[in-house]
């Protein structure tokens, strides 16, 4: 029951404070490890991962601080709509560093790696790092439409919204023209179809987002299930898939193996994968705009036309689609660590 209520930083005082010294412990590594390279150039990946150190910790530090009144009891040093503000700052952030910057470091190494060939413009790599950067630090208030805030910070925060994806779909190009010349290798390889689609829900979900930003789009979206479509849209298809893709490509690597014990075991995991999210994203989007369509709708004399449970009872059959893609995705992921338990027991290659 110890909770400062705040979302995505539940966490009490003391907690929070355990959090920063091992992220602080995680940013010494990383960036100790930078120090003493052996050549002068930073490799754009890295870019990304420090920029996502950089940014959690001060996301962390900022949006939880707070005044003791106990061992287990504090409360925020903001108040009202500046703590509103603060959180959201934090909370969008949270996801755009996190589930972001850090996967598109692994995409900007994982995907030259398997594809074998170089990424597809270095120079628009380093473009999209400092417009993502500079951009999406701004784009908190658009959680917080219709709301005490000011008019003008949610109007600030759309804006931001919308230009954001310009530098999302900039490096979502990238990536996948990095495959230019090898793209029969989708027949192939599924660790690259992994890659690729992976990459195309990141393309999609950043489209969406601006798009739900949109003040007049967020009267119908907001706190609806299409909002849970859209986040895992990011979350299963972006996020999982590339690091599903970065993890069959870093295996073998790792154990000194020619390759993941079942190539085709990785194919049909793709499938399940593919499979599963599309399921699970789309029952959410159908249920979501249902969902704002009836709670908008008002008989002639202003009530309203539906209540809780007459629309919650016309969303229950999305909720079976839904468990029904996230049981599809979940047998997929049991596939992979059975898949990757037989490489690591696997004999070990004799390379001389």
């Amino acid at each position: 029951g110890f909770t400062s209520t705040k979302e995505y930083a539940e966490l009490e005082w003391p907690i929070d404070i355990l959090i920063t010294l091992v992220w602080l412990a995680y940013a010494a590594v990383f960036f100790a490890t930078i120090a003493k390279r052996r050549t002068s150039h930073i490799y754009v990946a890295n870019w990304f991962y420090g920029a996502f150190i950089i940014a959690i910790a001060l996301l962390h530090v900022v949006n939880n601080l707070a005044v003791p009144v106990s061992l287990m009891k504090s409360y925020s040093a903001y108040s009202g709509a500046i703590d509103a503000m603060v959180q959201w700052w934090y909370g969008h952030n949270a996801v755009g560093f996190f589930l972001t910057a850090g996967f598109l470091g692994m995409m900007y190494y994982y995907v030259p790696v398997q594809a074998q060939r170089p990424v597809y413009s270095y120079r628009l790599s380093i473009v999209h790092f400092w417009a993502l950067i500079a951009v999406y630090m701004w784009a908190g208030p658009h959680h917080l439409h219709y709301s005490s805030l000011p008019d003008w910070a949610q109007s600030l925060g759309m804006v931001f919204s919308i230009v954001l994806l310009a530098p999302s779909w900039g490096g979502m190009i990238n990536g996948m023209m990095t495959l230019s010349g090898a793209w029969h290798k989708l027949r192939t390889d599924p660790i690259i179809r992994f890659m690729i689609v992976a990459l195309s829900f990141y393309g999609m979900s950043t489209f969406e987002g601006p798009m739900m930003a949109i003040k007049t789009v967020n009267a119908l979206s907001h706190n609806t299930d299409w909002t849970i479509g859209h986040v895992h849209a990011g979350a299963l298809g972006w996020v999982a898939m590339i690091t599903i893709g970065a993890t069959y490509v870093m295996v073998p690597r790792l154990f000194e193996r020619k390759q993941m014990y079942s190539i085709s075991w990785i194919n049909t995991h793709f499938w399940l994968s593919t499979i599963g999210t599309v399921l699970y994203i789309a029952s959410m989007w159908v249920s979501g705009i249902m969902q704002g369509l009836m709670w908008r709708a008002v008989n002639t004399d202003g009530t309203l036309t539906y209540n809780f449970v007459q629309e919650l009872v016309e969303r229950h059959p999305f909720y079976i689609i839904r468990l029904l893609g996230g049981i599809i995705f979940l047998s997929g992921m049991i596939l992979m660590a059975v898949n990757v338990y037989k490489t690591v027991r696997a004999e070990r290659d004799c390379r001389g």
